[in-house]
C-alpha cells in the first residue's frame, strides 16, 4: 500500500468516517474511590472552615444564636457549631461592666448649677440574655438606651433635694438615695443588675465653691466653741461634784468629832457623878484617901493641949 492509499479514509455512504486501523480504541483510566472520598471530605472541611462553623463562648459571656435571623437558642462557655451562612451568634457580656458618665448637669435645691461625674457597676443575670437581645439587641444598646437616660434622670431628681453646701457635706446618703432611686427606675428590666452607683465628683462653679469652703471653715469653727463650751461645763460640773463632796465629807468629821466630844463629856460627868455619889455615901473614904496620900511628915508646931490635926493634901488631891 502507497503513502497516499495509507493516508485515504473510507467514506461510508452517510458521509462518516470509517476506520480502517485494526487497532481497539483507548480505555478510560478509573480514579480509586478512596480518593474521590478523601477529596469530597477535604472540600467539606473547607467549606465548614470558609463558613465559621466552629465558635467559641468565653466564661464571661452568653452566645445568642440565630437561625434564619430568629434566636434559636443561648449557648454556654465553650466549644459550639454552628450552620454555615445559616446560623448567627450574638455575643453577649455577663461579666461586672463599670460604665462612666461625666458632666451630668443638675440643680440642687437652692438653684446651684453642678456638673456631675458618676459611674454605674452593673451585670447581666445569666439567665436574661436572649430578653435582653430581644429587647435591645446587645449590651451596648442597653446602655445608651436605657441605663443612661434613666441615671441622669434620676440623679437630677435626688440632686435636686440637696442643697449645694449639703450635697458636699452628706457625699455619702447622696450616693446611696441616688443608687435607690436608680435601682427602683431600672427595675422594669429584670435581667440589669446594678452593682453600685459612686457619685466620684461634684463640681460648682469657683466662686460658689470658695463660698461653700468659707461656710464649712465658719461652721467647724462654731462647732469647735460648741465643743469647748460643753467641755468647760463639764468641768465645772466636776469640780462643784468635788468641792460639794469635800464639804459633805468635812461637815461629816465636824459632826463625828462633836458626838465624840460630847460622848466623852457624858462619860466624866457619868464618872465624876459616880465618884461623888460614891463618897456622899461613905465618908471615911476620904480620911482614908487622905491617909494614902500622907507623906509622913507631922507638923512642927503643936498647940499645947490641942489635937493632931488633920492631914493637909495638895489641893489637886483634894478634888
Amino acid at each position: 500500500m502507497t503513502r497516499s492509499q495509507q493516508n485515504t479514509a473510507s467514506i461510508t455512504p452517510e458521509g462518516n468516517p470509517v476506520n480502517t486501523n485494526n487497532s481497539l480504541p483507548p480505555k478510560k483510566s478509573r480514579v480509586p474511590l478512596f480518593i474521590l472520598f478523601f477529596s469530597a471530605a477535604i472540600v467539606f472541611t473547607l467549606l465548614l472552615m470558609s463558613g465559621g462553623s466552629m465558635y467559641t463562648v468565653d466564661q464571661g459571656e452568653r452566645g445568642v444564636v440565630l437561625h434564619y435571623g430568629e434566636v434559636s437558642k443561648v449557648a454556654e462557655p465553650g466549644l459550639h457549631f454552628k450552620m454555615p451562612y445559616i446560623d448567627r451568634v450574638v455575643r453577649i457580656p455577663v461579666r461586672t461592666t463599670t460604665g462612666s458618665m461625666k458632666d451630668v448637669f443638675a440643680y440642687s435645691s437652692d438653684q446651684q448649677p453642678a456638673h456631675i461625674t458618676l459611674s454605674v457597676t452593673f451585670s447581666i443575670a445569666e439567665d436574661g440574655v436572649e430578653a435582653l437581645y430581644t429587647q435591645f439587641g446587645k449590651t451596648e444598646n442597653l446602655y445608651e438606651l436605657a441605663i443612661t437616660p434613666i441615671v441622669k434622670q434620676e440623679l437630677k431628681t435626688v440632686f435636686g433635694q440637696f442643697t449645694a453646701i449639703r450635697s458636699v457635706q452628706h457625699r455619702e446618703e447622696l450616693n446611696n438615695r441616688s443608687k435607690d432611686a436608680i435601682v427602683n427606675a431600672l427595675a422594669k428590666y429584670p435581667y440589669l443588675r446594678i452593682a453600685s452607683v459612686q457619685i466620684e465628683n461634684v463640681d460648682f462653679s469657683d466662686a460658689y465653691e470658695q463660698t461653700i469652703e468659707d461656710r464649712m471653715k465658719a461652721e467647724v469653727e462654731v462647732e469647735r466653741y460648741k465643743q469647748n463650751l460643753e467641755r468647760e461645763r463639764i468641768e465645772a460640773q466636776i469640780a462643784a461634784t468635788r468641792a460639794q463632796g469635800l464639804a459633805d465629807a468635812q461637815i461629816k468629821a465636824a459632826e463625828a468629832e462633836a458626838k465624840a466630844i460630847e460622848l466623852r463629856s457624858e462619860a466624866e460627868a457619868a464618872s465624876i457623878n459616880t465618884k461623888g455619889e460614891a463618897l456622899r455615901q461613905n465618908p471615911e473614904i476620904i480620911r482614908l484617901m487622905q491617909a494614902e496620900r500622907w507623906n509622913g511628915v507631922l507638923p512642927r508646931t503643936m498647940l499645947p493641949g490641942g489635937t493632931v490635926p488633920m492631914l493637909a493634901l495638895p489641893a489637886e488631891e483634894q478634888q
